[in-house]
């Protein structure tokens, strides 16, 4: 048997906080046909031990994650010890099959075990590195005009790369907006598209799956014009599709896996040989600990790995812990659309908001744990329901 816990260290409360944070400006996303967005909702979760020591995370949803914890996480982990994070990760997995994802839940067990040992979560797993290589990922179809003028502020702000979203009627008229920013500032911004064809969205107009035979000619133009990588053009289980569209392309990465969930469906993304790069998050797709094996079979394989953050800020930070803490990392993404969505916005419960550096880098907090300052006046502004 093992050594007995520390009473401390063992869980006493856990408290879900529902808001509904405001955006400064209308926000059209490309991944929702006609969808207009004037706030996001997010379920900021506290797991508190014994000892005073509040873990911090969050859901990318509402109520509803709110209820899938209250339900079916805190009964199985009130009375266990946070400090054992690997323990618990089947308590996360089994309340998918009957509430909403809340793997998030076990970065506050990681924040804890951080506060504990005094020390950033990413260098308690090895620090690869302090910083990494940020993107600006933008959310909006815009015209091809707009997009230069954007592109351009871009590369002001110290931004090395963009992401724009691939959602017009017509392929070719999305292609033109990379001929129009190749045009004007030729290699100074690396090019990334997302084309958000994994899922149903978007949606409130009906959804246009992309076909094979649009993907790859999609394919062959971005890589006519270099770039870097081309994100979920098919469903995300196709896995036959992918890896067909992979194997007929050559400098162009395929990218993709933020709508997959769990080590099982990473694990078989990687032997069908369906992307180069992995995109799984922290809040969505699996535990962050798991992820950092998801992690190494991508390292084993040749493949790197590039976190989707669009969820909020804390999702934010928890996905550069992991990946300054690996060294198969690429590209992190960093949503910052304004005037709808500017970065502020997506980490406005946050006391600092991160931003690159000089070099177009994000810095990882030194706080011990993930290192997330929460602006308690703000919540509380915005709180709509408390459970626990």
């Amino acid at each position: 048997m093992g050594a007995a816990s520390p009473p401390e260290t063992r869980i006493r409360r856990i408290r879900s906080r529902v808001l509904d944070l405001p955006l400064p400006a209308e926000f059209r996303p490309a991944w929702g046909r006609n969808e207009i967005q004037h706030s996001f909702h997010v379920t900021l979760i506290e797991v508190e031990t014994v000892g005073g020591v509040v873990g911090i995370t969050a859901a990318e949803a509402g109520r509803e994650a709110a209820v899938s914890v209250d339900r079916f996480v805190t009964p199985h982990l009130i009375g266990q010890d946070a400090a054992r994070p690997e323990s618990l990760i089947g308590v996360m997995r089994d309340a998918e099959i009957l509430g909403s994802p809340v793997y998030c839940v076990e970065i506050a067990l990681w924040d804890i075990a951080g506060k504990i040992a005094g020390l950033p979560v990413y260098k308690m797993w090895g620090a690869a590195t302090d910083r990494v290589a940020a993107y600006c990922a933008t959310g909006e179809v815009r015209s091809a005009e707009r997009r230069v003028e954007d592109c351009r502020r871009i590369v002001a702000e110290g931004f090395k790369a963009v992401k724009l979203r691939f959602h017009s009627d017509d392929p070719r008229d999305d292609i033109r907006v990379v001929e129009a920013i190749r045009l004007d500032l030729g290699d100074r911004l690396a090019i990334l598209v997302d084309a958000n064809q994994a899922g149903v969205l978007p949606g409130l107009g009906g959804h246009r799956q992309w076909t094979f035979p649009i993907a790859m000619d999609v394919a062959l133009e971005l890589e006519r014009l270099g770039v870097t990588w081309l994100e979920e053009p098919l469903p995300r289980h196709d896995y036959a599709g992918l890896r067909r569209l992979r194997d007929r392309i050559h400098t162009l990465q395929l990218a993709g896996g933020e709508n997959n969930h769990g080590m099982h469906e990473f694990r078989l993304l990687i032997e069908e040989g369906c992307y180069d790069v992995l995109q799984p998050d922290a809040v969505l797709s699996e535990g962050v600990y798991q992820l950092r094996k998801v992690a190494a079979l991508a390292e084993a394989a040749g493949l790197l790995i590039a976190p989707h953050t669009w969820t909020h800020g804390i999702g934010l930070l928890a996905n550069l812990h992991l990946a300054a803490s690996i060294p198969n990392h690429s590209w992190f993404e960093f949503p910052h659309e304004p005037p709808g969505w500017p970065s502020t916005a997506l980490s406005q419960m946050l006391v600092s908001k991160p931003w690159i550096d000089g070099d177009g880098y994000l810095n990882v907090p030194e706080r011990p744990g993930f290192g997330f300052e929460l602006d308690e006046e703000l919540i509380e502004h915005h709180t709509v329901a408390t459970y626990g």
